[in-house]
């Protein structure tokens, strides 16, 4: 009984903390970190219709190369910068990560809207991965620093879903799922990893010794 009780115990925490303690801080901390990097996107696009010849310190080499991406199409695939869109989530994201630090209770209904928002924000960055890597080919720091934090938010904001009930999913796939929870999020960043690595192998394998 105290073994299941144990086990339990882990399986309702991330990090040592409740997962209703811990999503805030996440929320909070991926949303400054994804603010930051797409207000630094914002006057990086500026900077380039200013100065369409202009060199950014983020091209470190032909495939970190972020003037690439922000010339190509994709960067303004709705008309205006991409980034623009950023600003504005990440804010939201920042906003409520502080409102549930200070205690709020969310309805159902609220979650229902902003899972939709999530998975909106999730098949945006799905798309714009697939241009970067198979499209333009290359990649930029700061879009790979959204890509990052967001997949880390979102995947605790899913935990967070299923606790609540807002996504029904069976009880031992719960369980699992929270148990699980920093292998899943390693895989799914390790499975990043492999397709960066394998789409630009000509520039990273003879440094990498092969």
């Amino acid at each position: 009984m105290k073994k299941n009780k144990r086990i339990q115990s882990i399986t309702n925490k991330v990090f040592g903390y409740k997962l209703s303690q811990t999503l805030p801080v996440i929320l909070i901390f991926c949303g400054i970190v994804g603010f930051v990097a797409s207000f630094i996107l914002v006057q990086d696009h500026i900077a380039l219709i200013k100065d369409p010849s202009i060199s950014f310190i983020c091209d470190l080499n032909p495939v970190l190369s972020c003037g690439s991406v922000m010339q190509s199409k994709t960067a303004t695939v709705l008309g205006f910068p991409n980034p623009l869109m950023g600003l504005a989530s990440f804010t939201a994201m920042i906003f409520l990560g502080v409102v549930m630090l200070a205690g709020a209770k969310m309805k159902k209904w609220f979650w229902q809207l902003y899972s939709l928002q999530m998975v909106g924000s999730l098949l945006f960055m799905l798309f714009l991965m697939e241009q970067s890597l198979f499209v333009i080919k290359a990649i930029c720091i700061y879009c790979l620093t959204v890509w990052i934090v967001l997949i880390l938010s979102s995947w605790y904001t899913v935990l967070f879903l299923i606790e609540n009930k807002t996504i029904k999913i069976k009880k031992k796939y719960a369980k699992w799922l929270r148990f699980n929870h920093g292998e899943v999020l390693v895989t799914i960043y390790v499975i990043l990893l492999v397709l960066i690595l394998r789409e630009f192998w000509y520039f990273y394998g003879p440094k990498l010794g092969f």
